[in-house]
C-alpha cells in the first residue's frame, strides 16, 4: 500500500491525477508451506488513483505531526481506536506507524492483546533510509522522523511485549507480527543490504519472544510492494534478494498493488516473483476496490499458467474505516471480489483468503 505527507501535505493528495491505478493466515512456526513494507511522507505514496487520493485525503485531513507523549495502556484510549474498528470490520488491525517510542507501542499492542487479536498485523514503519551518523540503515516515518533499525526492532519488542502480557489468560488468540517497509524511495546505499538487515532484524524478534516465552506472537517482515514506486524493480529486487540470503526461514508479506495490472508496469516474472516466486514471498494484496482484485485475479492466472505454480496468497488487506464511507472495500467485500477474481483458476484454496487485515494511521 502501501503508502504520504501526514498533515499538510495530505490535503494535497487528490491533485495527483496521473498517479497509477487502483491476509493472512496466522501460523505457529513460519515455514515454507504456510499461505502467504511507506515510504517517505510524499503524496504521490498515497495517490494511486483519484478515488484512493480522494479517500485518503478526506481521511487523513485530521491528521498532525504532534510530540510523542507518555502514554498508559488501560488509559490510552486512541490506542484502542484501530484495534475496535478493525474488529467491527472483521479484519485484524495494522498501522502506519509515526513513532517508534517503546511506551507507545506497547500501548497498542496492549490495546490489541485486550481485544484477543488474532492474524497478521503489520507495523509500517515507513520508506527504507539510511543515515550514517544516526545509526546506519532504517527507515522514515510517517511523521518524517528517522528511525534507526535498532529503533525498530524495539519497537516490535515492546509492541509483542504489550500484546502478550494484556492478552486474557487461557486466550488461544495469536498474531504473525510484521515488520514492515516499502518499496518506495528507497534512499540507501544498498537495498540488498537493507534487505539482508531486516531479515536479521526479524530474527532477532523471533529470538526474543521465543526467550521470553512470548509463545501467542510469530516475528515477520513485511513490504508495501508498488511498481509505481519502483518502475525498474531494481530496488525492489535488491530487498527481496538481500532478505533471503539466509534459509532462516521467516516469511516476508507483500501487502502492496499491481498499479494497472501485469505488463502495465512490471513484467509477470517481476510481479510474480515478489508474489511468491522468491521462496519466503507471501502476498497479501490490497484489495480496495473491483479493478485490484481483478488484477491480481490476472496476475494468479498469468503465474500458474506460465510456472505452473499459483501465487501464494496469505490473505488481504483493506483500508476501510467505518466512519468514512468512501474507504474501501469492507473485509467481506473485499474478499467476495478477490474470490470472484480467482475463480477463473482453481489452483488457489478460497481458504487463502479468509483473513484480512485492516491498515491505518495511528494515533499520534
Amino acid at each position: 500500500m502501501r503508502n504520504v505527507v501526514f498533515g499538510c501535505a495530505l490535503l494535497g493528495v487528490t491533485a495527483l491525477s496521473s498517479a497509477a491505478t487502483a491476509a493472512v493466515i496466522s501460523f505457529g512456526t513460519p515455514s515454507p508451506a504456510s499461505g502467504a513494507v511507506v515510504a517517505k511522507p510524499k503524496r504521490s505514496r498515497i495517490a494511486k488513483s483519484h478515488a484512493r487520493a480522494a479517500t485518503f485525503a478526506s481521511l487523513h485531513v485530521h491528521v498532525h505531526v504532534s510530540r510523542v507523549r507518555r502514554v498508559e495502556p488501560h488509559r490510552d484510549r486512541a490506542r484502542v481506536h484501530a484495534v475496535v474498528g478493525a474488529r467491527r470490520i472483521g479484519a485484524s488491525p495494522s498501522l502506519y506507524e509515526k513513532t517508534t517510542a517503546i511506551t507507545i507501542l506497547r500501548a497498542q499492542g496492549c490495546a490489541a492483546g485486550k481485544a484477543q487479536t488474532s492474524g497478521l498485523v503489520v507495523l509500517d514503519f515507513g520508506e527504507l533510509s539510511f543515515r550514517s551518523d544516526r545509526g546506519g540503515y532504517g527507515t522514515v516515518t510517517f511523521a518524517n522522523r528517522f528511525a534507526p533499525n535498532r529503533s525498530i526492532t524495539w519497537a516490535m519488542k515492546s509492541y509483542a511485549h504489550g500484546y502478550s502480557k494484556c492478552l486474557p489468560r487461557r486466550s488461544k488468540a495469536h498474531i504473525t507480527l510484521a515488520r514492515g517497509t516499502s518499496n518506495y524511495g528507497a534512499d540507501t546505499p544498498s537495498t540488498y543490504t537493507a534487505g539482508r538487515l531486516w531479515a536479521g532484524a526479524t530474527v532477532a524478534v523471533a529470538n526474543y519472544l521465543r526467550r521470553h516465552h512470548l509463545d501467542h506472537v510469530t516475528s515477520a517482515a513485511a513490504d508495501d510492494v508498488e511498481p509505481a514506486w519502483d518502475r525498474g524493480f531494481a530496488r525492489t529486487y535488491g530487498f527481496f534478494r538481500g532478505y533471503a540470503h539466509a534459509d532462516h526461514g521467516y516469511l516476508l508479506y507483500n501487502y502492496g498493488s499491481l498499479d494497472g495490472g501485469v505488463g502495465a508496469i512490471w513484467k509477470l516474472r517481476q510481479a510474480y516473483y515478489v508474489a511468491g516466486g522468491m521462496h519466503e514471498a507471501r502476498a497479501v494484496p490490497e484489495i480496495y476496490n473491483r479493478a485490484m482484485a481483478q488484477e491480481w485475479g490476472e496476475l494468479a492466472r498469468l503465474s500458474y499458467a506460465r510456472y505452473g505454480t499459483p501465487i501464494k496468497l496469505a490473505g488481504l488487506m483493506t483500508q476501510h474505516w467505518t466512519s468514512c464511507s468512501r474507504c474501501g472495500f469492507t473485509a467481506p467485500r473485499a474478499r467476495h471480489e478477490l474470490a470472484r477474481a480467482l475463480a477463473k483458476t482453481s489452483h488457489i484454496s478460497a481458504r487463502t483468503l479468509a483473513s484480512v487485515t485492516n491498515i491505518e494511521v495511528a494515533a499520534p
